[in-house]
């Protein structure tokens, strides 16, 4: 028998060092105390328990065995047998499985969701942004909300004509996680955003006395459509919106939508920009690159998506905020495998906020040229954004996200930016919506303050200056 198991340990180790698996494991040891029951297991069924299919139902070998240990012979085969059927259940069988589902190609409204409407069909008009106010110092409450009360463009031809800094648009997409509602984050930070003046004048900024809206272009761009029964159908047109402001020479800003959006967003811009020239850094909970699901793309997977399609090398991709249950060591070390930076919370928690941020502010300057940020609001405790589908205890505050956020849009040059996960269906105050638009706003004033030339990383107005007071 012991024969048998150094054997079948042998063949385990083989298996996991071919199998295009998540997790890397070593060949399991079994404990002196479990050897003896396992004699009545055949050689298929000890392979299987030594083996990677088995961590599903533990995340370590001790684990099991420790489960098994108190088990008769008898029960550890009846056991083992059932992790087998389970494993054999959950594969994909092709005689009674579909890899795709079909579309009704005869429908008449097949692409009815991602349809433009025809310029002929309106007034004509020149290309240009729109300004929706009738008054000049509308009100929050008032009038047709756009992003920050900004005129209203449509068409990369209005983004052109008017010269077009930064263009601001929602991508209402959440069938890509399992909580619905992230769909309304557009609307909620559109009609949440807290009065600060109109499109013509803005108070500044009070730590740099900078006013974006008095120095950059700004139009809200309008929705994306999606298809809300697809997140595979929804891909192209996301991306090729994404594409067309970028093309136009504008910053897209995107409010979504899950964190699915990321892989068509990031990949949008990467076709303007080309693969490699583009580094992201992305603020988040979680490290949102899993892999192995039967849906290839989710809000938990587009980080893998984008490694995968080598559209993101993995040295130019930063993360910080990680915490919680997810992932565990062998994402980890897939992530370190890749070259990946990452700054969880417990990083944060052992060498404080001011000397993380240092660091990964100086990965992001050693970088490529252009920067994308990826901010899912759950990277903000939940004291600060109780409204998003994933929320994670133990969090960063605003005051440590919203220096960073200006300073990485002062300081480097960013093509394109995405705040996601917002759902304001989970938020029983208005609390999420404003706070994403602060995000919005912190990266708009770095963006301005680079246009300006203020691209120190201490630059301070003259009312955050030290006068001598005590």
């Amino acid at each position: 028998m012991r024969n048998l198991i150094a054997c079948a340990t042998l063949i385990a180790g083989f298996s996991l060092a071919s199998a295009a698996q998540e997790e890397k494991t070593q060949p399991a040891e079994i404990p002196e105390s479990l050897s003896a029951k396992l004699e009545g297991l055949t050689e298929a069924e000890l392979t299987f328990l030594l083996g990677d299919d088995a961590l599903s139902f533990a995340e370590r070998h001790e684990i099991l065995f420790a489960r098994l240990d108190s088990k008769t012979p008898e029960g550890i085969a009846a056991y083992v047998r059932a992790m087998m059927r389970v494993s054999q259940l959950e594969k994909y069988n092709p005689e009674t499985d579909r890899a795709t589902i079909p579309l009704n190609t005869e429908s008449d409204s097949f692409n009815g969701w991602k349809v433009k409407r025809p310029a002929e069909f309106d007034t004509p008009r020149a290309p240009g942004p729109i300004n929706l106010n009738r008054y000049m110092y509308a009100e929050p409450k008032l009038g047709i909300p756009t992003f920050m009360n900004m005129p209203v463009a449509i068409t990369p031809e209005d983004l052109v004509a008017g010269e077009v800094e930064v263009a601001i648009m929602g991508i209402p997409l959440d069938s890509g996680t399992g909580y619905r509602g992230a769909a309304y984050g557009p609307r909620a930070v559109r009609v949440g955003t807290v009065y600060r003046g109109n499109s013509m004048h803005e108070p500044p900024h009070m730590h740099t006395l900078i006013s974006p809206n008095n120095e950059l272009t700004i139009v809200d761009y309008g929705d994306i459509a999606v298809d809300q029964f697809s997140v595979e159908r929804s891909l192209g047109h996301i991306r090729e919106s994404v594409r067309e402001v970028a093309a136009a020479g504008a910053i897209p800003m995107i409010v979504g939508g899950d964190h699915s959006l990321m892989y068509p967003d990031v990949a949008g811009v990467v076709d303007v920009y080309g693969a490699g020239n583009v580094g992201v850094v992305h603020f988040d909970a979680h490290y949102d690159a899993g892999r192995g699901q039967a849906h290839l793309l989710s809000h938990g997977q587009p980080v893998h998506r984008l490694f995968a399609e080598e559209l993101v090398p993995g040295p130019n991709f930063i993360q910080i905020g990680l915490r919680g249950y997810w992932p565990g060591k062998p994402a980890f070390e897939w992530m370190q495998e890749h070259g990946l930076r990452y700054h969880t919370m417990a990083e944060i928690e052992k060498d404080g906020w001011d000397q993380v941020m240092k660091r990964a502010m100086q990965e992001a300057l050693e970088g490529p040229e252009y920067i994308y940020i990826s901010f899912d609001i759950d990277v903000l405790d939940p004291a600060y954004a109780p409204g998003t589908g994933t929320p994670e205890p133990g969090g960063l505050t605003t005051r440590e996200v919203f220096p960073i956020v200006r300073r990485l849009c002062a300081e480097k040059q960013v093509v394109g930016f995405e705040l996601v996960e917002v759902n304001p269906l989970v938020d029983p105050t208005y609390t999420t919506a404003q706070n994403a638009d602060r995000v919005l706003r912190e990266c708009l004033t770095g963006i301005a303050m680079r246009k300006r030339g203020l691209t120190e990383p201490h630059y301070l107005s003259p009312l955050t200056i030290d006068h001598g007071h005590d």
